[in-house]
């Protein structure tokens, strides 16, 4: 859909023009960006497309020796993603030299003193910056063009000594993909009364908003960019995400952070994060730009997303958020309309906010203006306290080693034997993309009483990074107290999820320890990526129904036309979920497909067992709506894309057209409100459902399938289709189908029942084909809008069966639970027969942003065929 430009003649004839300077003039001949776009950064109404903005960093590349271009790669859709590097020449030239000596201090295990004492003495403060991963943000993308050219042009004494003392590294946009979408967008429709209106869809093709929280497994290829540049060959001293947010308070909210934050990072990071944060606050009163807060609004314990990752990675990780205008178009702001915020209970003078804005218009450019200086601020001030600032990088990596070396907890291990090997591979690999030092032992060894088989991992609390180690492998408990609770007691909701484990999410084990292992390891340097072992049987091959993989080799053998049986009772060498491969199936086609999924083909001997049955493809529909996009159903395409699922996208007009049975096997429905879906007003929550106006949306972007849509999938259900439902969708199916079941936990709130995205103890039937390959006890990623499920007494009641249940006590795994007794012995999942089809409830986030590997299964076995009689 979003083409690249050719670079425009005038751009090569000023390239062409420049090259013919001298080198010492060169900068003197760079185009302001107002020059080469035709307008300044910010200007109402005016927005630079991407390809635009990447031919001007060419420009600059070209004609200034203080900036260097580094292509990284191409993003999701296939554009370009770049990092700027920007320092003096003598810097830039000597790059590798300064990584190195980074390193040392991000990373001194295995160093001299003397090593030390000259990376301080000879290092540079390395900072990185990013702007544009919110391309509905549009301010960041803009003026860090305008940032840049200053930085290639100013001769004054700050900007010299930033470039002298410091590498600032600055990623311009964090979703050049979404930036394009935005920009056409809003081209689209400035002049019109739609001019402002929100983009239909997400503004990242798979996770809109949900990039920001994509730091901590890295599913997208742009996170990965930006983990190999902060957490890998550049672990900086500081960093910030540039951000915009609401309109109707403070304009700027600037560094440190509100209470609570999240523990074990070193206390250095915090008090950088007030340093910089302080110096911000004061440019900007300086310059008598009004409206700046810090330690207010966004607390310090938040998502993994970058900025509030990267204190555990000892790197003073920090935001800001300037109040957004509509796009690119001017707002009117009265007074009256200002408010306050968490740690910011009126709009009104406090210590933290000494210079409130007093309203009226405010303009893109006013936030240009804001992020210029919260960009130049933190380096001038780390520019000049450069030996201070590393001494210190040094300082917080060589005491959280020591922490590791002397706290209770030593390492973590993760045993071979694995209720699914190859997902704790992948867990493995996490870790490495965080920086993190992973160790294998090659033999078997014995440590606190327990037996480690041959290709264990170990994980030493003895590395800088301990305090991410700790966050995601240890258990979380979210701090209850003052904090995190208001002036009558309800419990306030974290920013996003309140624990963030990698082990638990994953369905992955890994034991603390209390001392330290000695047996023989090897430090793993290499990402996994094993192949699966092919043994050839007269009666096929068997691939573990335990393996999430396992169901990505079953869709490759599909596309190859193999065919394959499930096993329904175990027996026979073989387990209930257990996948048979016919033995006529090619063998390059086997060999293929256990090199790319990592999954072994082991023999069968004989005939497939008895109770075994044929599986199908199965033609999958995953509905999709205008309104902004759905993030959850985004992430849902990832993962099945991820695992080899053919899916189509269905918008309301495929699910009005009728006859889904002629269509579709299975319809998914990810999590949702009902009043999004239908576009129903008063109809479950969302979009017109809370009162949206329809007439601020262009009419071919109006959303909402109505009752004709519920009557649809109500009669493809009945007509023997399956429908899948996450969380709230399933109010859809149960109020529109008439289930016999209810929500237990609907209305509740609060005291009554709390989890914001805990993860919590199950019970699962694994001998249901729902279930299968689900260990008998799993944990259950519990957010906002979950969903449990109890029986309505009745006839129709002997169609459902309970799939995962909540434990009767003790339920919180990690994270922050309240009333637990709301949802004890309660189910979690359920099937429900509806006519000759059935409805599957997913009550929580079994597949949530892709990370939760631990109940993938309890989704994909919805999507391969079901035995009647389930």
């Amino acid at each position: 859909m979003y083409q690249r430009r050719a670079v425009p003649s005038f751009v090569l004839l000023v390239l062409l023009a420049a090259l013919s300077l001298p080198a010492h003039l060169l900068g003197q001949g760079i185009p302001s960006p107002e020059e080469f776009f035709g307008f300044q950064m910010g200007a109402d109404r005016k927005l630079a497309h991407w390809d635009q903005l990447l031919e001007y960093y060419d420009l600059l590349d070209e004609q200034s020796d203080r900036i260097h271009v580094m292509e990284m790669g191409e993003s999701t859709l296939g554009n370009r993603f770049i990092t700027l590097f920007i320092s003096s020449p003598e810097n830039l030239a000597r790059l590798d030299e300064l990584k190195e000596l980074n390193a040392i201090l991000s990373d001194p295990r295995g160093h001299s003193e003397a090593e030390i004492d000259n990376a301080i003495e000879n290092g540079k403060v390395v900072f990185v910056q990013s702007y544009g991963l919110h391309s509905s943000e549009v301010a960041a993308s803009q003026g860090i063009a305008e940032i840049t050219y200053e930085f290639a042009t100013k001769n004054d004494e700050v900007t010299l000594e930033i470039l002298d003392n410091a590498i600032a590294i600055v990623i311009p946009c964090l979703n050049p993909d979404g930036e394009i979408m935005i920009t056409e967008w809003y081209n689209r429709w400035v002049g019109t009364e739609y001019e402002g209106a929100g983009m239909p869809w997400l503004y990242h093709h798979y996770i809109g908003h949900d990039n920001n929280r994509d730091a901590f497994m890295r599913a997208t290829i742009e996170s990965e960019y930006g983990a190999r540049i902060m957490f890998r060959e550049w672990v900086p001293q500081g960093y910030i995400d540039h951000h915009q947010m609401g309109s109707y308070t403070a304009r700027m909210a600037i560094p440190p952070y509100a209470e609570p934050i999240r523990p074990e990072a070193d206390p250095l990071v915090w008090r950088e994060m007030s340093w910089y944060g302080a110096h911000i606050g004061y440019k900007m009163d300086e310059a008598d730009l009004k409206g700046a807060i810090g330690a207010a609004i966004y607390s310090g314990w938040g998502h993994f997303g970058f900025h509030w990752i990267t204190p555990f990675h000892n790197i003073a990780g920090m935001l800001t958020e300037g109040a957004s205008a509509r796009l690119a178009t001017p707002i009117y702001i009265h007074p009256d309309q200002l408010g306050g915020s968490r740690q910011f209970p009126e709009y009104e003078e406090q210590t933290t906010f000494p210079n409130p804005w007093p309203g009226g218009w405010w303009h893109v450019r006013d936030i240009v203006e804001m992020q210029k200086v919260a960009t130049v601020a933190p380096l001038e001030i780390a520019a000049k306290n450069r030996k201070t600032v590393l001494l210190n990088a040094y300082n917080k990596s060589s005491r959280q080693i020591q922490r590791g070396l002397e706290g209770e907890v030593k390492a973590y291990v993760i045993p071979s034997q694995q209720h699914d090997p190859l997902t704790m591979q992948k867990l493995v690999n996490k870790l490495l993309g965080q920086g993190v030092t992973v160790e294998r032992a090659q033999d078997q060894f014995i440590h606190e009483g327990r037996v480690y088989g041959g290709g264990s991992y170990v994980v030493s609390m003895a590395q800088p990074k301990r305090g991410l180690i700790r966050w995601v492998l240890g258990q979380t408990y979210y701090p209850d107290n003052s904090f995190t609770r208001d002036s009558d007691g309800n419990p306030i909701r974290p920013y996003d999820l309140s624990t963030d484990n990698f082990a638990e999410f994953m369905g992955v084990r890994a034991d603390p320890v209390k001392t330290a292992v000695t047996a023989p390891l090897a430090t793993v340097t290499d990402w996994l990526d094993p192949d699966g072992e092919v043994m050839a049987g007269a009666g096929g091959y068997r691939l573990d129904g335990q393996l999430n993989d396992a169901f990505h080799a079953v869709n490759l053998l599909f596309d190859a036309g193999a065919s394959v049986r499930r096993v329904a009772h175990g027996g026979e060498g073989v387990e209930a979920g257990d996948f048979i491969v016919d033995p006529e199936v090619s063998p390059s086609v086997v060999a293929d497909v256990a090199a790319e999924t990592g999954v072994g083909f082991e023999p069968l001997s004989g005939e497939a067992p008895a109770a075994s049955y044929p599986l199908e493809k199965q033609r999958i529909g995953m509905y999709h709506r205008y309104l902004g996009g759905n993030m959850d159903e985004g992430w849902t395409r990832l993962l099945l894309e991820n695992f080899g699922f053919e899916y189509t996208k269905m918008l309301d007009g495929d699910i009005l057209a009728g006859d889904l049975s002629e269509k579709y096997d299975v319809i998914v429905l990810a999590a949702d409100s009902k009043g999004m879906m239908t576009g129903i007003r008063g109809g479950g929550g969302g979009g017109y459902g809370r009162g949206g106006d329809p007439s601020t949306i262009p009419p071919e972007y109006r959303s909402g399938f109505g009752q004709a849509g519920i009557d649809a999938l109500n009669a493809f259900v009945r007509n023997g289709g399956t429908l899948v439902t996450f969380a709230q969708a399933g109010d859809l199916a149960i109020d529109e189908f008439n289930l016999p079941v209810r929500n237990a936990v609907a209305g509740m709130w609060g005291n009554e029942f709390w989890s914001p995205g805990s993860t919590l103890k199950v019970n699962v039937n694994n001998q249901n084909p729902y279930a299968f390959g689900m260990p008998e006890d799993a944990l259950a990623l519990f957010l906002a809008q979950g969903q449990v499920y109890e029986t309505v007494s009745g006839p129709a009641s002997a169609g459902v069966s309970r799939i995962v249940t909540y434990q009767d006590r003790d339920i919180l795994q990690s994270g922050w639970l309240l009333g637990e007794e709301a949802i004890a012995n309660k189910a979690a999942v359920v099937s429900v027969e509806h006519g000759e089809g059935t409805v599957v409830l997913i009550g929580f986030r079994a597949q949530h942003r892709t990370q939760t590997h631990g109940t993938f299964k309890l989704f994909f076995n919805a999507l391969m065929t079901i035995p009647e009689g389930h």
